[in-house]
């Protein structure tokens, strides 16, 4: 399979786990390309099998936590996205509140089908991202 890893990284954290995630999805014999909202051609992310979308949480301390904007960003420029499988994941330090929650609502609201939310404190993803990992061949 395919797959797309497009982040939205501050501080490196984001950057770190998304590099993480697509070592531990290359393990499980796909292909990944993992690049930040930055430099990421959304057509070229488009054309992936499944697109994961992540960033950090933006917010103070455990109050108005919300996506960063550079991933709500990245995410409207992909448009319109015909049922494509995609997943939402964000990294933060104390709470994510509404992140992928609104990170969701936007890919769907893009056509998009969100198949998983995952949220990392720090840049380890963790149990629950690597058995997605392993069985990703099943979505």
């Amino acid at each position: 399979m395919n797959i797309a890893i497009v982040y939205d990284s501050s501080t490196g954290t984001t950057a770190q786990a998304a590099q993480t995630m697509g070592v531990m999805l290359e393990q499980h014999g796909h292909q990944c390309t993992v690049e930040s909202v930055s430099t990421a051609d959304p057509a070229t992310v488009k054309a992936a099998d499944l697109i994961c979308v992540g960033g950090w949480v933006k917010g103070l301390f455990i109050i108005r936590q919300h996506p960063s904007d550079g991933a709500m960003r990245f995410i409207k420029r992909l448009g319109k996205m015909d049922d494509k499988k995609t997943l939402v994941f964000c990294t933060y330090k104390s709470a994510i509140g509404s992140t992928l929650r609104q990170m969701s609502r936007a890919l769907v609201n893009n056509g998009a089908q969100v198949i998983e939310q995952f949220k990392f404190r720090g840049a380890e993803p963790n149990r629950a991202f690597a058995a997605f990992a392993a069985s990703v061949d099943d979505v």
